[in-house]
């Protein structure tokens, strides 16, 4: 049986996934695609992640899409809420229709001599093996692992009479009201439950290795809610959109120029906020420089007033082993407790896990490099999204989305089949794919293609630069090789 054929298949239907197919209708119109998602259900992260308070870790202006305004009051919005904006996105441009749910794409095998794609699925809850065919590959599955999160082998786990959960494994029979909660971790996850557990809670404490920085945000933005009663949504979402898209850029140009100034800035926003009673020199105060790692946002300061009402706490120590009562710190100190909310990271996949197959040859990520942080060295006709990690993640998607629509149009127009990113240029060295020094990307990099030392290998975490390269440069830049196939 001959597979199903399409111009363009895209692996997920969540935030990225819903907004390429929209462009792809809008930018390239009578192109064929599906949209490929291994879950049951839209949205992705969004529909996965379950934990009490999720919510976006960016203002919703810029992680929102360009096509679409963000018309709800708050700024920081609850997963819910951003798990219907991308729904009602999908309904209102008709790309429902065009998702093919519980298609888990194992691998992909690209033919320069037919020059296209035989992607390998398996199918619904039997995973019936299915294949499907496309001109073009576009991965937008997110970075991280849907299976399972990362969880360190900590010692005496089966000892702990309580219940452990890790927040990617969160059940709506998790029950925490009035019972002693311990939070290990210190990233975005946990400084989002532990105030949104405190109400619950008899008490929340979190308990982590090393401080994070944590900067306090009002939960709406003033400035757009004006702009949105004075102006047609359209210009108010754009005028806020590149309001905080220039905020954000200069507010990291600052950290990588005067650190010292940026963290005496974000430490005393700290003390003002959680009050005398924590040591905030101990417990928010990193070793290194804002910005080295992601920084993590809360709205309305909802951490430090959990913190400051007596309704949580935060402990800074080292895990010595897990008890039949709660957790013994390498201090000595015992931290008794009913619930351990493991709030310890991700684990990373690049491409989703799919394994790359080019003219029978096994592609190996990380003997790879990244071309315009989208692309593949030596793999034909194939995208991928990776957002930025000092701005929000749709905002690289958005760009990418752009660029591969005007690659297709050019490749259509000129009668060309393959396009394929060539490293020739000898004097481009290998850098690590991010230059980032959080836990999570530490694992993860020999997972990962590298990058080049400049362009077009490297992966600009600058908003602007991409903007002018990926939107308005050219596509044809003496790097990707264009061909009509045999």
């Amino acid at each position: 049986m001959t597979p199903e054929h399409f111009d363009i298949l895209i692996v997920g239907a969540g935030l990225s996934g819903i907004g390429a197919a929209v462009q792809l209708k809008q930018n390239c119109p009578g192109r064929g695609f599906a949209i490929l998602e291994g879950r049951e259900a839209l949205g992705g992260t969004w529909d996965l992640f379950r934990y009490p308070g999720i919510r976006s870790d960016s203002d919703m202006y810029t992680l929102g899409y360009a096509f679409r305004p963000w018309t709800e009051k708050k700024s920081i919005a609850d997963g819910a809420t951003i798990l219907k904006y991308i729904a009602d996105t999908a309904r209102d441009h008709d790309i429902d229709r065009h998702i093919r749910y519980s298609h888990r794409v194992k691998q992909a095998s690209w033919s320069s001599a037919d020059t296209r794609w035989t992607i390998d699925i398996d199918k619904g809850p039997q995973r019936e093996p299915v294949q499907i065919t496309c001109n073009f590959l576009y991965v937008c599955s997110g970075y991280y692992n849907y299976e399972h999160g990362y969880t360190p082998d900590f010692p005496g786990t089966g000892r702990f009479s309580g219940r452990i959960v890790h927040p990617q494994k969160w059940t709506a029979d998790v029950d925490y009201a009035g019972k002693r909660v311990v939070v290990i971790g210190s990233g975005a996850t946990a400084v989002t439950l532990v105030p949104s557990m405190a109400d619950k809670a008899a008490h929340v404490t979190m308990l982590q290795r090393s401080p994070t920085y944590v900067v306090s945000r009002p939960a709406e933005d003033k400035l757009a809610g004006w702009l949105n009663r004075h102006l047609p949504s359209g210009l108010a979402y754009g005028i806020t959109r590149w309001k905080n898209v220039l905020l954000g850029m200069a507010f990291f140009r600052l950290s990588k120029r005067q650190p010292e100034r940026v963290r005496k800035m974000i430490i005393e926003g700290v003390k003002k906020a959680v009050g005398p009673d924590c040591d905030v020199d101990k417990h928010f105060t990193p070793s290194y420089k804002p910005w080295d790692q992601r920084l993590c946002l809360v709205p309305n300061a909802d951490l430090f007033k959990a913190i400051r009402k007596g309704k949580a706490s935060v402990v800074t120590d080292h895990i010595e082993t897990f008890t039949e009562k709660g957790i013994r710190l390498r201090s000595g100190q015992e931290l008794e407790a009913d619930v351990i909310v493991t709030a310890t990271g991700l684990d990373l996949l690049a491409l989703g896990g799919i394994d790359i197959v080019v003219d029978g040859k096994a592609v190996v990520m990380n003997k790879t490099m990244s071309y315009k942080g989208m692309m593949l060295a030596g793999v034909p006709n194939l995208a991928y999204v990776i957002g930025y990690t000092n701005a929000s993640w749709t905002l690289k998607a958005d760009l990418t989305g752009d660029y591969l629509c005007r690659l297709l149009n050019s490749m259509a127009k000129q009668g060309f089949r393959q396009c394929t990113p060539r490293l020739t240029d000898p004097s481009v060295t290998e850098e690590s794919w991010i230059d980032f020094s959080s836990g999570y990307i530490q694992r993860s990099l020999d997972k990962f293609p590298t990058q080049g030392n400049k362009k077009p290998w490297r992966l600009h975490q600058n908003y602007a630069l991409d903007l002018v390269t990926l939107r308005f440069g050219p596509v044809n830049d003496g790097t990707m090789v264009f061909s009509k196939g045999y």
